[in-house]
């Protein structure tokens, strides 16, 4: 008997999640790959089969999403893991960066993140199974200069995250956050990474970080998308899958320097933390 399961993968044209559409239907397993471009897709794949359903999807449109979940039900008969993998990075100061440029990265991040969890969740919820993989960043738990929106962007999708994992647990639902470092994928490219169009000439620092990342680390981070790919794929099969999951050295350096600044922190200021309490009443 066969024993394949469904994904629905956003954003899977390219980075990590085309590398995840590639494998699962290398191990035979039915691939609902949305997309903005599925010729580009196919391409990518080359496939044609029947396991592959490639759908033109406007993450942020919620209609547009309904239909795409429907549709991949309607194909294979249910989505066992929903991988919320579209994304894309804002670097720029958060004074140089525009209420449209800061509202559409939220719209796609976050709000589009958000539109596929609500349209899979009542199908999940019947079967009693599932499950949610929302591709977040290591900078979903670190900020630094120059990825402020992103970061905040990031950090939401953590949130609502854990959140999430408590809320669907009960349904048999699993969530779990991967928090990549990063990965030699186009994302520093452009149309994955985006530049505010009104830069501000003070930001001296920024300006070069935003040079850097777009002439320096490409073709040179450390994060192998191919080894992400195969390492979701054997997450979801474990019983008890992590909430949350980091990718690459960087990213559990950077994760450990959080915590550790974390720490020293809470601990440095915790007579000032505790002093804000009601006085406890002798007796």
């Amino acid at each position: 008997m066969k024993s394949s399961k469904t994904w629905f993968i956003t954003g899977a044209s390219q980075g990590i999640g085309l590398e995840l559409a590639k494998q699962a239907l290398e191990k035979g397993h039915n691939v609902i790959a949305t997309t903005r471009n599925i010729a580009r897709l196919k391409t990518a794949l080359q496939t044609s089969n029947g396991e592959l359903l490639a759908v033109d999807m406007d993450i942020t449109n919620e209609t547009s999403v309904a239909m795409a979940v429907r549709n991949g039900i309607d194909q294979f008969g249910k989505i066992d893991y929903m991988v919320n993998n579209a994304g894309y990075g804002l670097l720029g100061g958060i004074e140089e960066s525009s209420r449209g440029e800061v509202q559409a990265n939220f719209d796609i991040n976050v709000f589009g993140l958000l539109n596929v969890i609500r349209a899979a969740l009542p199908h999940m919820r019947e079967n009693r199974s599932g499950h949610i993989i929302n591709l977040s960043s290591v900078f979903g738990l670190i900020a630094g200069a120059g990825w402020g929106i992103y970061c905040a962007t990031k950090f939401a999708v953590e949130g609502l995250s854990e959140a999430l994992e408590q809320e669907v647990s009960p349904f048999g639902i699993k969530v779990t956050i991967i928090e990549p470092g990063y990965f030699r994928t186009n994302f520093l490219e452009s149309g994955s990474l985006i530049i505010p169009v009104n830069p501000i000439e003070a930001y001296g620092e920024i300006a070069e970080i935003k040079r850097k990342h777009q002439s320096e680390i490409p073709g040179t981070q450390p994060g192998d998308p191919a080894k992400a790919a195969a390492v979701i794929l054997e997450t979801v099969a474990l019983d008890n899958p992590p909430l949350r999951l980091l990718l690459g050295s960087d990213a559990v350096n950077y994760a450990l320097y959080k915590t550790d600044l974390l720490k020293a922190g809470i601990e440095s200021n915790k007579n000032i933390s505790i002093s804000t309490d009601y006085a406890v009443a002798e007796k």
